[in-house]
């Protein structure tokens, strides 16, 4: 993506640029929606519990599970841009680490919000819903690769 092309700039000062409006680009594309998607995750956890959760034991676990399947592709997706592009095991073990600890942390983070606790099972779901996450991603973007910007 060429973003300089003014007249008269001299080629070393367009390089930079251009090279610095990619990593921009990169961070609020590829980056930021893992930032948002942590935020909301935290804020959400900042509530107390609703009752009506807790009577249904399967479908708490389920969002736990789909939401850091999310997460999981999200950080995929965005360590795919980085040097390590390349090494795909390192990215499936980083992303799938990334979103699990995260999903442990706000089990902790759970634990000091009034009227919620943390739990052990939540935490197994995050793990699993991560790793389901990445590598459903993984399969998805090398089955239809032609729809996927690199």
């Amino acid at each position: 993506m060429k973003y300089c092309s003014a007249k008269g700039a001299r080629q070393p000062d367009c390089k930079t640029i251009n090279k610095n409006l990619n990593r921009l680009h990169n961070f609020f594309y590829y980056w930021f929606p893992v930032l948002i998607y942590c935020g909301l995750i935290y804020i959400q956890s900042s509530f107390p519990a609703p009752d009506r959760l807790h009577d249904f034991f399967s479908f708490d676990k389920i969002l736990h599970f789909f939401a850091y399947a999310i997460l999981g592709a999200l950080f995929l997706r965005a360590f795919m841009t980085t040097r390590m592009k390349n090494k795909l095991t390192w990215l499936i073990i980083l992303s799938i680490l990334s979103s699990s600890l995260y999903g442990i942390s706000d089990e902790i983070h759970q634990h000091f919000v009034p009227y919620r606790n943390a739990d052990l099972l939540d935490a197994l779901m995050d793990i699993f819903g991560s790793a389901f996450g990445v590598y459903a991603y993984q399969a998805v973007k090398a089955k239809y690769r032609s729809y996927f910007h690199d």
